[in-house]
């Protein structure tokens, strides 16, 4: 079973930067896996925001593309996502996730961190 633990999140001010870490223990079943970054904000339901799969390609939303970075290390033992340009609208509670990858598509849901919250506000 993995266990995925995030850190990083904090309090800071529009265009400020901020890097969360996801450190993964454990394994999954999967074959072939995705990693990705999730947040939730209050009232609003949990949004994909970047991803990297076993191909080293990267996604990302429309909302964060140009700002936000997802990275591993070389032992995909630590996920990370460098925030930059932090605008209020990303205040969130931000999740770690892993996923099946499989023909070149992610499916999430059976492995999460239990999150970390980014704050951004002046």
């Amino acid at each position: 079973q993995v266990q995925l633990v995030e850190s990083g999140g904090g309090s800071v001010q529009p265009g400020e930067s901020l890097t969360l870490s996801c450190v993964r223990s454990g394994s999954t079943t999967y074959r072939r896996s995705c990693m990705g970054w999730f947040r939730q904000a209050p009232g609003k339901e949990r949004e994909g925001i970047a991803h990297i799969d076993d191909d080293g390609r990267t996604r990302y939303a429309d909302s964060v593309k140009g700002r936000f970075t997802i990275s591993q290390n070389a032992a995909r033992s630590t996920l990370y996502l460098m925030m930059d340009s932090l605008k209020s609208e990303d205040t969130a509670m931000y999740y770690c996730a892993a996923a099946r990858y499989s023909g070149g598509d992610c499916y999430w849901g059976n492995h999460w961190g239990q999150g970390t919250q980014v704050t951004v506000s002046s």
